[in-house]
């Protein structure tokens, strides 16, 4: 019969599974770390390419988030079951630290050589897809909607990308949280999957995401047929370079989302049923 942990039971795994990757060799973080990357690039390309047209009409804009949703989780089911390093769910390391089995300058190595890597891991894919032609689906549309997405996302706030990615990481931590709790492969993906969906639908910031989502946009805009049909405006369309990306976009989420799974998982969870 399967067994669920209780919430208690899954703290003391995720401790276990952040001294582990705390320890883990500079090689093993790095490969691993492109898979990540590249797992939730893949995952936000097929998301994109199922919900385009949905997300072009106003009236089907929700719809379209639902459906995006319900392809993205699969990334991280990758990252859990396949076997990959991810930035975002590695906030979980800090019960690790605060238990102290692991210091925090192994914690935030792991972090450093994560990012970085994850980041590999996106533009790869990133510009695997621009490569492959397949941005000219749906009469250059999905082309479209891919510089539009990324226009939008380098048109926030730091305030507002900061909030949005508190809220992403939250459910992205919860995830892996549910993730820890079962013991079958199938009790797994539910796991993953609905924490997941209620993101992407909501429309949440995920830094790793972002490292293909945007990347993919400014490479799309290149194409004038693209920028044309994408609806954005001239001022977002100005925002999407690089340095909109790592500094109006990347940094905020990234700092949001330490915030989200670091303070409202880890450091809770800890709290309730370590220190307290």
């Amino acid at each position: 019969m399967a067994n669920v942990k209780t919430p208690a039971e899954i703290l003391d795994t995720a401790i276990d599974v952040g001294v582990a990757k705390g320890n883990s060799s500079f090689s093993k973080l790095a490969v691993l770390a492109i898979f990540g990357g590249a797992f939730i690039g893949l995952a936000a390309e097929g998301s994109n390419m199922a919900a385009f047209n949905l997300l072009s009409n106003p009236s089907t804009y929700g719809l379209g988030r639902l459906v995006a949703g319900a392809i993205f989780g699969v990334g991280l089911m990758l990252v859990c079951l396949a076997g990959a390093e991810l930035f975002t769910g590695n906030c979980l390391m800090i019960t690790s630290c605060l238990e102290k089995k692991l210091s925090w300058g192994k914690m935030f190595r792991n972090w450093g050589i994560v990012y970085v890597f994850n980041l590999v891991g996106g533009l790869l894919i990133s510009f695997l897809m621009f490569k492959s032609g397949l941005f000219g689906a749906g009469g250059n549309m999905l082309g479209a909607m891919t510089v539009k997405i990324a226009a939008g996302k380098t048109s926030l706030s730091f305030g507002s990308a900061f909030i949005l990615g508190i809220l992403c990481n939250w459910l992205v931590c919860l995830a892996v949280w549910l993730n820890f709790g079962a013991d079958t492969m199938f009790g797994k993906m539910m796991g993953i999957w609905f924490p997941l969906w209620l993101f992407v639908t909501s429309g949440f910031e995920h830094s790793i995401a972002n490292m293909y989502y945007i990347p993919a946009g400014i490479l799309a805009k290149s194409n004038e047929v693209f920028a044309s049909l994408s609806g954005a405006t001239p001022d977002a369309l100005a925002s999407l370079t690089w340095g909109g990306f790592f500094a109006g976009n990347l940094l905020p989420v990234t700092l949001g989302n330490i915030v989200g799974g670091g303070l409202f998982v880890a450091m809770a969870y800890w709290f309730v049923y370590k220190k307290a």
